[in-house]
C-alpha cells in the first residue's frame, strides 16, 4: 500500500516538474523564434530601404521607419550604442543610411535580386551570397499591391524569407526581391530544442529521485505505525482465539449440566455462547484483513469450475433459506474462472448471507454467471427492500453497517463486504453492488476466465 503511495507522490511531483520545464522551455523557444522572425523581417526592410536609396528611388511609406526600427532592435540587443539623432533623418535628407559594423553579418546574408517585370534578373549585386531563383508569385503580388512578404521553400529544401517591393522608376529594375535563408536560425532553434529536451530529462531524473526519497521519508512514520497496528491486530487475534474457545467450551459444559428448570441460568449461558461465537467470527475477520493488508495471506489461484461451486453453495444454503421461506435459484452456469476456490467460496457465502438477511419470506435469491469478454460475472440477486443510494458508496468500508442496531443483533460486525472486496482484489477481480429501493439488490463479482475455457 505504502509503496503505491510513494509511486503516486513521485509521479505527481515528477509530472509537475515536467509541466514547469515544458512551459519554460516552450516559452523560451517561442521567444527566440519570434525574435529571429522579427529581426529577419526588420533586416530585410532595412536592406530594402538601403537599396531604394542606392537606386535613388522614392521610398515607400512602409519603409520610412525601417532604419530607425532596425537601429532600435540592435540597441535592445546591445549591438549598437544609444544614439540621440533620429535614425530616419538620413532618409528624409535623401542620404543613404550608413551601416554599423555589427550589422554586416546579418545584412550580408541577404540576397538582392533586381528584377524586370518578367522576373528576369537584370544584374547580380551579390558577390558572396548564393544565387537564388526569383519567385514569380511574390513578384506578381508585389507588382500589383506594391510589396509582398512570405516564406518559401527552395528546391533543395531550404526555408527562405522573401521580401519583394515594386519600383516606380521609369528606368532600371521594376522590382527588388530580397531573400534571407533561414538555415542558420533553424540550426540554432534545433540546438535549443535539444538542450531543452536534455534539461527536461535531467530535471525529471533529479525531481523523480528526490521525490522518491522525500516520499519515503514522509511516509516512513505512517508505514511503521501501520505495521505496528497490523502486528497488534494479528497478535491480539491469535491471543483471543484460545480464551474465546475456552469460554465457549466452558459455557456449553455448564449449559449441559443444568436441568430444564433453571431457565435464567440457561438463558445467561446461552447468551455467553452466542457472544463467544460472535467474538470468534470478529477475531477471524480481523485476522484475515490483517493478513490481506500485510500481504501475508497466500492465495492458490487456479481454474475453478463455477457450475460445481455454485451448486454446492445452493445446496449449502438451501436448508436455512427454506426455514425462512426463501427460494434459492441457480441459473445455468458453465465455465471456469481463475481464482482461489476456498476464498471465492468464502466471498460468495458472504454475499449469500447478506442476501438471506435482507430478503423477506416468499422472496427469491438467484445465483448466476455470465461471460463478459475475457471475464466471467458472478451475481447474487435478491428481492429484498433494496439499499438507499446514500449507503451504496460506503458498503465496502470496514465496520460500516446500514442499520447498526440490526447488524449488531444479527452478529454482523460490518466486515463481511470489506473482506470480500479485499479477497477479490487480491485475486485480480472486481466486486460491486447495484440496488433499487423496494426491488432488490444485486452483488456481482468479475473474475478473469480460465484458459481452460478456450481449449
Amino acid at each position: 500500500m505504502f509503496r503505491g503511495l510513494r509511486w503516486q507522490f513521485t509521479l505527481i511531483y515528477t509530472l509537475a516538474a515536467l509541466a514547469v520545464v515544458v512551459l519554460v522551455g516552450a516559452g523560451s523557444y517561442l521567444i527566440v523564434a519570434r525574435y529571429f522572425a522579427g529581426v529577419t523581417d526588420l533586416a530585410l526592410q532595412h536592406k530594402m530601404a538601403h537599396e531604394f536609396h542606392a537606386l535613388a528611388a522614392p521610398l515607400p511609406p512602409s519603409l520610412l521607419h525601417a532604419d530607425r526600427d532596425w537601429s532600435l532592435v540592435r540597441q535592445d540587443a546591445g549591438l549598437l550604442p544609444p544614439t540621440r539623432s533620429e535614425p530616419s533623418t538620413a532618409h528624409r535628407n535623401g542620404n543613404t543610411p550608413s551601416s554599423n559594423s555589427t550589422d554586416i553579418a546579418e545584412l550580408a546574408a541577404i540576397i538582392v535580386l533586381p528584377l524586370d517585370t518578367k522576373g528576369r534578373i537584370l544584374f547580380h549585386p551579390n558577390t558572396t551570397a548564393p544565387l537564388l531563383t526569383p519567385h514569380q508569385g511574390a513578384l506578381a503580388v508585389a507588382l500589383q499591391q506594391g510589396y509582398d512578404l512570405r516564406t518559401i521553400m527552395t528546391d533543395d529544401g531550404q526555408r527562405v524569407r522573401l521580401l519583394t517591393y515594386r519600383l516606380t522608376r521609369s528606368d532600371g529594375p521594376a522590382a527588388l526581391q530580397l531573400a534571407r535563408e533561414l538555415g542558420d536560425q533553424e540550426r540554432i532553434l534545433n540546438q535549443l530544442t535539444a538542450g531543452l529536451l536534455m534539461l527536461a530529462f535531467l530535471s525529471m531524473a533529479l525531481v523523480g529521485t528526490t521525490s522518491w526519497w522525500l516520499a519515503e521519508r514522509a511516509l516512513r512514520p505512517a508505514e511503521k505505525a501501520w505495521e505496528r497496528q497490523q502486528r497488534f491486530i494479528a497478535s491480539a487475534s491469535h491471543e483471543l482465539r484460545t480464551p474465546l474457545t475456552l469460554i465457549r467450551a466452558s459455557s456449553e459444559v455448564a449449559l449441559r449440566s443444568l436441568d430444564q428448570q433453571q431457565h435464567d441460568q440457561r438463558e445467561l449461558l446461552g447468551d455467553i455462547v452466542a457472544e463467544s461465537d460472535h467474538m470468534r467470527r470478529l477475531v477471524d475477520d480481523l485476522l484475515i484483513l490483517s493478513r490481506l493488508d500485510s500481504g501475508q495471506l497466500s492465495l492458490i489461484v487456479e481454474a475453478v469450475e463455477l457450475s460445481v461451486l455454485l451448486q454446492d453453495l445452493q445446496r449449502q444454503t438451501a436448508h436455512l433459506a427454506t426455514e425462512r421461506g426463501i427460494q434459492v435459484q441457480l441459473d445455468a452456469v458453465t465455465g471456469y474462472v481463475q481464482a482461489d476456490a476456498a476464498r471465492l467460496r468464502q466471498v460468495l457465502l458472504i454475499l449469500l448471507d447478506n442476501a438471506l438477511r435482507h430478503t423477506p419470506p416468499r422472496g427469491t435469491i438467484c445465483l448466476a454467471a455470465i461471460a463478459e469478454g475475457r471475464n466471467l460475472r458472478i451475481s447474487v440477486s435478491d428481492t429484498g427492500n433494496g439499499i438507499a443510494p446514500e449507503h451504496l458508496p460506503h458498503l465496502f468500508e470496514r465496520f460500516y453497517r446500514v442499520d447498526p442496531a440490526r447488524g449488531r443483533e444479527g452478529g454482523n460486525a460490518g466486515l463481511g463486504l470489506a473482506i470480500a472486496k479485499s479477497l477479490i482484489t487480491a485475486m485480480g477481480g472486481q466486486i460491486g453492488l447495484t440496488s433499487t429501493s423496494q426491488q432488490g439488490t444485486t452483488a456481482w463479482v468479475v473474475l478473469p476466465q480460465s484458459p481452460t475455457n478456450y481449449r
